[in-house]
């Protein structure tokens, strides 16, 4: 039983609609009631049958009490059904707005399919259970319960007979119950497993393609299919099992009963309305003790799926739901002595400390996978410092609402991240009320970010659709939306991350001007390969091993600063400021 309670303590944590499931629970014991009474009538009825007996009143009787039934068992089912889709529907809001509240650390470590599995699939196991079989095992157990106690007030005998084969079956049964949990536990996991792999495979269908990785995909696929059929298969195998010896089991109880019942008839014992009402009463047993075994298997699925979805619903959410709101204009940003890692024996950054005056554009020099991104990560807090701390003015941020700091952010990354739906959506994406943005606002915020002319060239305008991640337009648009949408928000800080790194020459002149009009009067970060479009930072940080090397303008990291000075050299082929300066502006 205490393997039961983090599976109870979860379904009581979902706010039981209390009046739907005592109605729901009432009408279904007054239906098993009615079935009780069934066997009694029919004995009554085969001992005193005569055609004169069977007069229009009773005939209207008998059909208005099975109507009746039918009418409460229906009311029943859909009421309990009604109760165990409001549980799950609560049970999936709680696992929803709890994963959305999470840290990014999380996604990092964990499959995206898989937590979708755990949101659909286990939640639907649960929802089975407590719909359609927790039903069926409460009117079974009335229903044993009173044909038992009818069946010993009628013939004690006979009915100590028919309960030999309760412990002959639960020896079988358990240990195949037991089996059955286990297979049932792989293949809930081999589930979200699999349906992670389709989900990440389809996402990146164009790189599968463009790589002719459709073989080792497929390969992949077919691997987890056979997976899923082993273990459907080894389920089969113990319903082929459980099914036939329930049979077998019933069946020679039967041919008991009727052997035995036969002689008692015979010898003038026992009546043959009793003889019938006994069988009557013993198939009421039956049927309700073979829908048992599909009870504890979907039991056990149940609690393998309430420890999955308990885990999610247990994380810590992201820091920063609580916080004060701060406005951040004309507030310097401090980075003291911050340190982070993903990994305790790996260290990302070391001591890292600048200061960024309000309206400064500070950038972000460094080789590849030297911290630069991470840094990011964290002015945008999907990542809390290890050590260190990041200051607006002289409040922490970590003392400010997630809400409030990063409404007041403005990101605009190398890869243009969309949603799927219009440009609309893209540019008002996250914005409390997009209803209230007149389209005069998000045309204005356009012509800002050179954008108009192409989104009035589409015939749907505003309202055309751009595909999942914004697969039918082209990099070029897909940055200029996204530079529209920061636009919109009036960042008061601006996060600028290869904004420029992956567009062809004329889209990266038109997107640079967009840049240049959202960084006035905004504190703006960068990172960028291309050293032309940093010249003219306030100060450039150089990050190495995730170390700060150097900070400076351009022209004092030249001088002072060699690896620096290699960089520049590498991309512009000159030494001399001057032929930088050229070259900036030739690009």
């Amino acid at each position: 039983m205490n393997n039961l309670k983090p599976f109870l303590s979860l379904i009581l944590s979902t706010k039981i609609p209390k009046l739907a499931l005592i109605m729901g629970l009432t009408a279904s014991i007054i239906t098993t009631i009615a079935g009780l009474i069934v066997p009694l009538l029919t004995k009554n009825l085969v001992d005193g049958f005569s055609v004169s007996s069977l007069g229009t009143p009773l005939i209207i009787w008998i059909g208005a009490a099975f109507i009746i039934q039918a009418i409460i068992s229906g009311v029943s089912i859909y009421l309990l059904s009604f109760v165990g889709q409001k549980m799950v529907a609560r049970l999936r809001d709680r696992m929803w707005l709890k994963l959305i509240r999470l840290p990014v650390s999380y996604f990092d470590q964990q499959s995206s399919g898989e937590i979708v599995s755990r949101v659909v699939n286990d939640t639907s196991v649960v929802r089975a259970l407590i719909s359609d079989h927790f039903p069926q095992f409460i009117s079974g157990m009335i229903s044993i319960i009173g044909a038992v106690i009818i069946l010993f007030v009628m013939d004690w005998k006979m009915t100590l007979m028919m309960l030999i084969s309760v412990p002959i079956t639960l020896i079988i049964m358990v240990p195949l119950g037991k089996k059955m949990a286990k297979i049932s536990r792989s293949l809930q996991d081999e589930t979200a497993t699999f349906t992670g792999h389709i989900q990440q495979t389809l996402s990146e269908i164009r790189l599968m393609k463009a790589s002719n990785a459709e073989q080792n995909e497929a390969a992949k696929g077919l691997t987890g299919i056979e997976k899923l059929l082993s273990f459907g298969l080894k389920e089969a195998r113990i319903f082929a099992l459980i099914m036939p010896i329930m049979y077998l089991v019933i069946m020679v109880v039967i041919v008991m009963i009727i052997g035995y019942g036969g002689m008692r008839v015979a010898n003038g014992t026992m009546s043959t309305g009793s003889l019938v009402a006994f069988l009557l009463y013993l198939f009421q047993i039956i049927m309700p003790i073979t829908s048992f075994a599909m009870f504890f298997t979907q039991l056990q699925k149940a609690k393998g799926a309430t420890e999955r979805i308990i885990e999610i619903l247990e994380l810590s959410l992201e820091a920063g739901q609580d916080g004060v709101d701060i406005d951040i204009t004309d507030k310097p940003i401090t980075v003291s002595n911050v340190s982070f890692a993903y990994n305790e024996d790996e260290p990302v950054l070391q001591n890292v400390s600048f200061k960024a005056q309000p309206g400064e554009m500070i950038a972000f020099a460094g080789p590849s996978g030297s911290g630069k991104t991470t840094m990011f990560g964290l002015l945008e807090r999907f990542y809390e410092p290890t050590s260190g701390e990041i200051r607006i003015g002289q409040t922490p941020i970590t003392d400010l609402s997630l809400l409030s700091w990063r409404s007041q952010i403005g990101y605009v990354s190398q890869e243009s991240a969309m949603t799927a739906g219009t440009i609309r959506n893209n540019l008002c994406y996250g914005l409390k009320d997009p209803e209230a943005i007149s389209d005069e606002r998000l045309w204005e915020v356009a012509r800002m970010a050179y954008a108009d002319q192409f989104i009035s060239s589409f015939p749907n305008g505003l309202d055309t659709k751009v595909g999942e991640r914004g697969v039918k337009l082209s990099g070029g648009q897909r940055q200029r939306i996204a530079i529209a949408r920061a636009f919109l928000r009036n960042p008061k800080v601006l996060m600028m991350d290869e904004a420029t790194a992956s567009l062809d020459s004329q889209s990266e002149y038109v997107v640079q001007q967009a840049l240049t009009r959202l960084m006035k009067g905004c504190t703006t970060f960068v990172i960028a390969h291309r050293l032309s479009t940093i010249i003219d930072a306030d100060q450039i940080i150089f990050i190495e091993k995730g170390k700060v090397t150097g900070i400076g303008t351009h022209h004092e990291l030249m001088e002072t600063h060699e690896l620096y000075r290699a960089f520049v050299e590498q991309q512009f082929g000159e030494t001399s400021d001057s032929s930088v300066s050229k070259g900036f502006t030739a690009h």
